[in-house]
């Protein structure tokens, strides 16, 4: 399969310990994660701005709702493109990356 620059993107978690077995790798969908968040961000803005104004509270809980969904869609993006991409094609030990999938899965459910 033929990528564009626009679709590879190289995730580094650098310094930061954000989970065990730090690797880099390459990422298909991250222009549509990336457009995704910044949908839900100016989602969450808006929300932001209804409730400054006073807003209807079961308007407002069904912005939020729509907000929660949109991240829900973009995590469900993601997690395909990590196991196309890291588990199957990835180098290392499989065993590994799926505990690591697992307790990540794990904190996104909670």
């Amino acid at each position: 399969m033929h990528r564009t620059d626009e679709e590879i993107y190289i995730h580094d978690h650098g310094d930061e310990a954000i989970h065990s077995g730090e690797h880099a790798h390459t990422h298909t969908q991250t222009k549509a994660v990336i457009n995704r968040l910044s949908r839900a961000i100016g989602h969450l803005e808006s929300v932001k701005r209804m409730v400054e104004s006073g807003r209807d509270c079961t308007e407002v809980l069904v912005q939020l709702a729509a907000v929660r969904s949109a991240l829900s869609s973009t995590a469900r993006v993601i997690l395909k493109d990590h196991l196309e991409h890291c588990i199957t094609e990835g180098e290392g030990d499989n065993a590994e990356q799926i505990k690591a999938l697992n307790e990540a899965i794990d904190k996104f459910m909670s």
